[in-house]
Parts: structure tokens; C-alpha cells; sequence
């Protein structure tokens, strides 16, 4: 798991410098694929299936601005200045699995734009500080749903963290709303993602195959670490070189 998540940590780091205007997500893509095969890993998302969908088609998710998660990559969606863009990655190595996320400024953005990301690395900050052995999955989504409506934004709807360890997804699903106290209880041993998904405008969504939009057209932030439940803090595994 460790070897797994330091590889999606590596590449969300060497993606960070492409990122400009005048890329294509396309590009990125690209990049990921060698970047994760050149390192002995698999593409966790590249033919990731559900059902009544084609299976995925990329290495990564590129969600650009409206764009929440799953957006898929293609040399038509051209990065602007004043873009932001999320980058959803999965790594499978050695039936181990990793899964990481960030978003990133293209060139200069807005205050607004810049605040909503901010919101939302600290709401995952906030909900891997209540991961802890003996709460429960409720005390995590309680801790990023109160702070993202605390800041006049909405955790987008339906669409949650969850458990990985030999599979990408696995049980306990981890909301970003919840209540305090309830839910599965967290174990030491465990590993999950957590990953807000956070919106400016409105909680609910717009599903288009694969991609999912704000419903509004507003801007949208996602950020996840994969971590290990301990005794005490949580270890966050999608770490490298001291980034985060």
C-alpha cells in the first residue's frame, strides 16, 4: 500500500509543473500512463468498469472548473489561465492499490477560486484528523461536512470517499456530510480514502456518463489522501518527497 500510494504521490508532484495554459489534459494523461508503468505499477483507473458504462478510458481523472470528478482526458479540453483542474489518480502495484487527488491553478486565479481551494484542502485535513482507531466514519464526514458549510459551500452530492486495500473501492463508504458518532467504526489496520469534493454553488450534480458537473456550473475542488487508521494520528500514505 505504501510502495502503491507513493507512486500517485510522485505523479500528482511531477503533473504540477505541466500544468499551465495552453496543455491539454490529454497530454497528462499520457504522461501518467508512462509515469506509473515506468515504476512497475498499473493504471488502477484504465479500464475501471461499472455497470452501463464503457469502461474508463484514461490513467487519470482531469475535472476541469464545473468539472467534480471522473472527467475524462482528451487533446480537445485545452487548459486557459484562471482554470482550476482536478487530477484524480489510481495506482495498482502488486495487487496493492493507491488513489490520490489534487487540484491546481492554471497560471493566476481567482480570490474566489483560490479560497474554494483552500476550503477544501483543509476540509481533508480536518476529516484524516478524526480518522483516528474507535471513531467512526461519521466523526470523518461530520468534521469536512460542518467546516466546507461553515465557509457558504456544499459538499457535492452522492459522491464519497471509501476503503481500498486489495481493491481500489471497498467498503466503508466515507461520506462528506454525516453525523458525528455514527456509522462503521474505524480500526487500526485500516486503509481508506478520503476526499472531499466541494462545490461554490450548489450540492447537487449533473452525471454525464462518466463525468459528473456541478449542477449550477460553478467551480468545484477535490482533493484525497489514501491513509492507515492507527492508534493515534492517521499515517497518510499518497505523501512524497514531504508533499502533500
Amino acid at each position: 500500500m505504501r510502495a502503491a500510494n507513493r507512486i500517485v504521490a510522485e505523479l500528482l508532484n511531477a503533473l504540477e509543473p505541466m500544468i499551465r495554459p495552453g496543455a491539454n489534459t490529454q497530454k497528462l494523461d499520457d504522461f501518467a500512463t508512462r509515469f506509473i508503468t515506468e515504476r512497475g505499477g498499473r493504471p488502477a483507473f484504465k479500464g475501471y468498469r461499472v455497470p452501463g458504462l464503457n469502461p474508463f478510458p484514461a490513467a487519470i481523472c482531469a475535472s476541469v472548473n464545473d468539472g467534480i470528478v471522473h472527467g475524462i482526458p482528451s487533446p480537445k479540453v485545452v487548459l486557459k489561465e484562471g482554470d482550476i483542474i482536478g487530477i484524480d489518480v489510481g495506482v495498482e502495484l502488486d495487487g496493492y492499490y493507491g488513489d490520490g487527488a489534487r487540484t491546481y491553478a492554471v497560471g493566476t486565479i481567482s480570490t474566489e477560486a483560490r479560497h474554494l481551494m483552500d476550503v477544501t484542502r483543509e476540509a481533508l485535513t480536518l476529516g484524516i484528523a478524526n480518522a483516528r482507531e474507535g471513531k467512526r466514519v461519521g466523526d470523518v464526514s461530520h468534521a469536512i461536512g460542518s467546516f466546507v458549510r461553515s465557509h457558504g459551500y456544499y459538499c457535492a452530492d452522492s459522491l464519497t470517499g471509501h476503503g481500498i486495500g486489495r481493491d481500489l473501492h471497498e467498503e466503508p463508504q466515507v461520506p462528506n456530510v454525516g453525523q458525528a458518532g455514527r456509522g462503521p467504526r474505524l480500526k487500526a489496520g485500516m486503509t481508506i480514502a478520503i476526499e472531499p469534493m466541494v462545490n461554490i454553488g450548489t450540492n447537487r450534480v449533473k452525471e454525464l456518463g462518466w463525468e459528473f458537473f456541478t449542477a449550477d456550473g460553478s467551480l468545484s475542488a477535490h482533493y484525497e489522501h489514501t491513509i492507515l487508521i492507527t492508534a493515534s494520528e492517521a499515517e497518510i500514505l499518497t505523501v512524497a518527497g514531504g508533499n502533500q
